[in-house]
């Protein structure tokens, strides 16, 4: 034993009656860093569910679950994201990736429970502590692990589109669609808002791959008009989108275009698949737009007989008719048709029902029949002088403008709406003087102020780079007449507002601040309407009818169990909608084909 041995209890007295150098209650009187990673904090005010976090979590520690406070709602799922303490490695990444900023984390470090399931918790749901505490770690503001801005698309200057109709919006190349795909973090958020469901992140995660062919499956199986709606499609996804919290929203529309630009035409067929084995039932379709093809597309793919009747020379209804050429190229449109009736869908052209069929003989001839119309007649105004012969319903002119109809083309129009349709007509018209006249001439008017028209932010940026002239705020009163009875222009009054009290229709004026805007033609853009008179009395009077509009149930048939109906003439004029309802009425179609024929055996 060493000599210090001995003597080291005696030496240890000399300390007793120092100042302790411990700390009584270390774990409440040591704070964390102020940005030390401690319990998780969630205002779900800001979240919206997208699961990113979820995604990101390479413990599996964050599983998204459904709370009562937060109820689903479009543009949020309705889910929060639970945190497992078993797992949870404090990384901080589900901090750094979330897209509304939402998720942070406290600079508490300790939390003493005796049921284990306590550390399982919803942070903003299971009140915490902690939640109100000031210091811990947030995402930096200028701290971002995906790109802020969209891939600029190429498109063609005002100048070099003004006097044709060559198409604007050029596409990305492979290497903008990959940088763009990569900004993607798969949240899924915009498949429930697609009206198809179509597989937005599976489609985009294949661009990023570089796997073209798996992403044309992707888009076909949910969308026969994948490169129609990959250029003209309403992009609901897009507004729905969680990078547009923190940035720009995903360029959704123009990936699914890309996809379809980078695979052979020739391939299409062989990726999108046979169709089954003829069923021997047969389906006529009235209507050869996106509604009317997508339910051929299906039932076609189903084995069934389908027969599509078409009043036009071509099929492709109103994104044929009233989608100018410059938005809309016809080789696209005709791409997804040819497509469409290769699976050995019959089309009888410049068939009219109701003149050159009946529809009882389709009730004979078929096992069921699908009305898909579309809106094809114009609304009027109906104010005085509109009867007019140089005052024209837009719709009527776009028609004539994609059949190379004749028409005088106006010096001086002036259009009536603040809708895609008036901007639509207005630039072709635009495009179509400055060819023959040297100079645009073209006015749009309106009711409402322009940030509220319901035109697409860009149709009205792009309308106003081609020289269109847009007055907002303008309510119709008449057409001018000169002595001679000749149209010399529009008169309009200031709105002072649009709808009463009950958000009815039902404008005012100011009548003393009143504009007479020159011109030799109006043409209205106010909005359409089916023409249902193809019906036959009988069959309108059998019907049952909502607010002037065929009443359906949520699978598309009408009161008559052999009719359905789809498509702009049910739900309005939308091109994805038009397509998922096709696939709804499809679908109630062979259900009810399947039980007659287990019926009948």
């Amino acid at each position: 034993m060493a000599i210090r041995d001995l003597f080291s209890p005696f030496v240890a007295w000399k300390y007793l009656l120092r100042e302790p150098v411990t700390i009584l209650d270390p774990l409440h009187d040591r704070p964390g860093a102020a940005r030390y990673r401690g319990f998780h904090k969630n205002d779900i005010d800001k979240c919206i569910g997208c699961g990113t976090c979820e995604t990101i979590c390479q413990n599996g520690a964050i599983d998204m679950v459904p709370t009562t406070e937060c109820p689903t709602t479009e543009g949020d799922s309705g889910l929060r994201p639970r945190i497992d303490y078993g797992r949870c490695c404090w990384c901080a990444l589900c901090v750094d990736i979330c897209m509304t900023g939402s998720l942070s984390m406290s600079n508490e470090y300790t939390w003493i429970e005796h049921d284990p399931d306590a550390f399982r918790f919803t942070p903003g749901i299971d009140k915490k502590p902690w939640d109100s505490a000031e210091l811990g770690y947030f995402r930096p503001e200028d701290q971002r692990l995906t790109a802020r801005e969209r891939q600029e698309m190429r498109e063609l200057t005002p100048e070099e589109r003004i006097d044709s109709f060559v198409e604007i919006v050029q596409g990305y190349s492979v290497e903008e669609a990959q940088l763009e795909a990569d900004r993607c973090v798969s949240c899924g958020l915009c498949v429930a808002t697609c009206p198809t469901h179509m597989a937005i992140p599976d489609y985009i995660a294949a661009v990023r791959d570089g796997d073209y062919e798996r992403g044309l499956k992707l888009l076909y199986e949910t969308n026969p008009f994948s490169q129609v709606c990959g250029r003209v499609c309403t992009r609901k996804c897009e507004s729905t989108c969680a990078a547009r919290h923190e940035g720009d929203a995903i360029a959704i529309r123009w990936l699914k275009r890309h996809i379809t630009e980078q695979v052979p035409y020739e391939r299409y067929r062989q990726i999108v698949g046979e169709p089954l084995p003829p069923t021997g039932r047969k389906v006529a379709i009235i209507g050869a737009g996106p509604a009317g093809l997508t339910a051929a597309f299906d039932l076609a793919r189903l084995g069934h007989a389908v027969t599509l009747f078409e009043a036009e020379a071509a099929a492709g209804g109103m994104t044929r008719y009233g989608i100018p050429e410059y938005r809309l190229p016809y080789d696209a449109l005709d791409r997804d048709i040819e497509l469409i009736l290769s699976y050995g869908v019959n089309i009888h052209y410049n068939c009219r029902i109701g003149r050159d069929r009946t529809m009882d003989q389709l009730r004979q001839e078929f096992d069921a029949v699908t009305l898909a119309i579309g809106l094809q007649q114009g609304r009027q105004t109906r104010i005085p002088k509109s009867d007019h012969d140089k005052v024209y319903r837009a719709v009527d002119l776009l028609r004539r403008i994609t059949s190379s109809e004749p028409f005088e083309l106006p010096h001086c129009a002036v259009v009536i709406g603040g809708g895609n349709v008036a901007m639509d007509i207005a630039r072709s018209l635009a495009r179509m003087q400055k060819q023959q006249y040297q100079q645009v001439n073209v006015t749009v008017t309106a009711l409402e102020q322009q940030q509220h028209f319901m035109a697409d932010a860009d149709e009205i940026k792009e309308a106003l780079e081609e020289g269109v002239v847009i007055r907002d705020g303008c309510g119709p009163q008449g057409c001018e007449l000169d002595a001679a009875g000749k149209l010399v222009g529009l008169k309009t009054w200031k709105v002072i507002s649009i709808f009463d009290e009950n958000h009815r229709f039902a404008p005012k004026y100011d009548e003393e601040d009143e504009i007479i805007h020159p011109c030799d033609t109006v043409i209205e853009a106010i909005g359409q309407f089916a023409d249902t008179t193809l019906l036959g009395e009988a069959l309108t009077e059998q019907l049952t009818w909502e607010r002037g509009r065929l009443k359906v149930d949520g699978d598309g048939r009408t009161s008559e169990g052999w009719l359905w109906s789809a498509g702009d003439c049910v739900n309005g004029p939308d091109v994805v909608h038009a397509v998922a309802d096709g696939h709804r009425v499809a679908a109630s179609i062979d259900h009810y084909l399947q039980e007659k024929r287990d019926g009948q055996g």
